[in-house]
């Protein structure tokens, strides 16, 4: 099994890797079947299924998806051209994507939201469609937003296509116990393994890491300095400019309680969050709900942990991406399919593992604190007010890099031997997931999204 680090790490934009990133990316994907069609579309429809529906608005799915038909993709995202494009578009009832005729597209006619059942594959489907002038379908495509970015067609998920069928690595690990066992017998650590795959895959990819670095580092400043109310009509302030100039004038005073270290913790989880939910640029860690728990922690390590170094960046990120493909593989990182706990639960054993990791863990401890935790994030819902990802998701990856420093510290107090193993805590967080109420999996139908007044 082979999932690249620059696959759990994606640049894009806020507020969903799922329902913004996604229906993004399966509309560009849409857009390159229609130019290699032998046949001339005159317009477009869409239709969004399931979680897609039901959180649609809060989440932008409808603004993503016009985005995307126009050819607009996440890592290329601008803002100020994105509400230009949207403009034009809902004035003109017409989109123009790159290497394409213009097509008739009425934003209030042609994306239609299915609040029926979700579709089979997936909580999160949707379906896109192209018309000739009469306005019958010529080609028509339904895609899955599987989480964390990542998209596939229905035929893609029917065979399988989620699983890696590329050429072999050199530490081909599915489970946890196949990578301490790799790891044993080969002498090297989870980062270095990792390493060994990525390099057999895509050659060298340090720039890549440093660069995914580089922007998460940008949307802590970002979110740190930025000040205001979130859009979606909740009205929540943002809050970590105001926290962070607070710690910033208590910093040094000799009577500050040694858990303000965990308002640090928290407050670069809820700048990146924040600026998430406002729509920034962010990276994919292994969600955008969960995006501010793996740069919090990692920022914790560089600004706070005496003997940090910038070099261990990469054996951070590299040991997160193996904790999280693991994850991926054999259950989910979806809020729709599973819960909170496939978001910031994953994101949380990540991070954990990761930073006990560069703080000179075994494997073994390594597993464990990624597994410590997970498990204690077993069962978190995902139940956005409004479908917006702000409350309680901010807040939430504040917590979720807290648990993620604990459990490494746990773990580094221990030899690594422990009851419960990383793979039964996944399989367990896997099973939970499908016993779940779907109320509960980011639909905004049950949870804190009914019991909060949100108008």
């Amino acid at each position: 099994m082979f999932l690249s680090v620059l696959d759990m790490f994606k640049i894009g934009v806020g507020p969903s890797s799922s329902h913004t990133m996604g229906p993004m990316v399966a509309a560009g994907r849409f857009l390159d079947r229609l130019r290699a069609a032998p046949f001339a579309a005159h317009g477009l429809r869409a239709s969004l299924h399931g979680s897609l529906a039901h959180t649609g608005v809060g989440h932008a799915t409808d603004r993503a998806t016009i985005l995307g038909l126009a050819g607009v993709l996440p890592d290329r995202y601008d803002h100020e051209k994105a509400e230009a494009l949207l403009a034009a578009i809902r004035d003109t009832h017409t989109i123009t994507p790159p290497d394409l005729p213009p097509l008739a597209f009425d934003p209030r006619a042609d994306l239609r939201f299915d609040f029926g059942p979700a579709l089979p594959g997936h909580a999160n489907g949707m379906q896109l469609q192209a018309t000739d002038a009469q306005g019958d379908v010529i080609l028509s495509e339904t895609y899955y937003s599987i989480g964390g970015g990542f998209v596939l067609t229905e035929a893609e998920l029917e065979e399988g296509r989620d699983t890696d069928t590329g050429p072999p690595v050199p530490y081909p690990f599915q489970t946890a116990a196949e990578m301490l066992e790799m790891a044993e017998t080969s002498g090297k650590s989870i980062a270095e393994m990792k390493r060994a795959n990525e390099r057999s895959r895509r050659g060298d990819v340090t720039p890549d890491v440093a660069r995914v670095w580089q922007v998460m580092r940008d949307c802590i400043d970002r979110g740190l300095e930025a000040d205001g109310t979130l859009p979606g009509g909740l009205g929540v302030k943002r809050r970590a400019r105001g926290i962070h100039q607070a710690l910033l004038a208590e910093r040094g005073m000799n009577l500050t309680a040694p858990h303000t270290i965990n308002d640090w913790i928290s407050v670069y989880a809820m700048a990146v969050n924040e600026e998430n939910a406002a729509g920034g640029q962010i990276v994919t860690a292994p969600t955008n709900g969960a995006a501010g728990v793996v740069p919090a922690t990692l920022r914790y390590y560089l600004d706070h942990v005496p003997g940090a170094s910038e070099a261990r960046v990469e054996d951070f990120l590299m040991t997160a991406a193996a904790i999280g493909g693991l994850v991926k593989f054999n259950a989910s990182i979806s809020g729709a399919e599973a819960g909170c706990q496939a978001e910031v639960g994953s994101a949380s054993a990540m991070a954990a593992a990761g930073l006990c990791a560069v703080m000179g863990g075994t494997p073994e401890q390594v597993e464990n604190a990624a597994e410590i935790a997970l498990e204690h994030h077993l069962g978190m819902t995902c139940d956005p007010v409004r479908g917006l990802v702000q409350v309680p998701c901010i807040e939430r990856n504040g917590l979720g890099a807290i648990k993620a420093v604990s459990a490494a510290s746990l773990s580094l107090r221990g030899d690594g031997t422990h009851l419960v193993p990383l793979d039964a805590c996944i399989e367990t967080m896997r099973q939970t997931g499908a016993d779940m109420s779907e109320k509960y999996k980011e639909t905004s139908l049950g949870g804190l999204a009914v019991n909060i007044p949100n108008c």
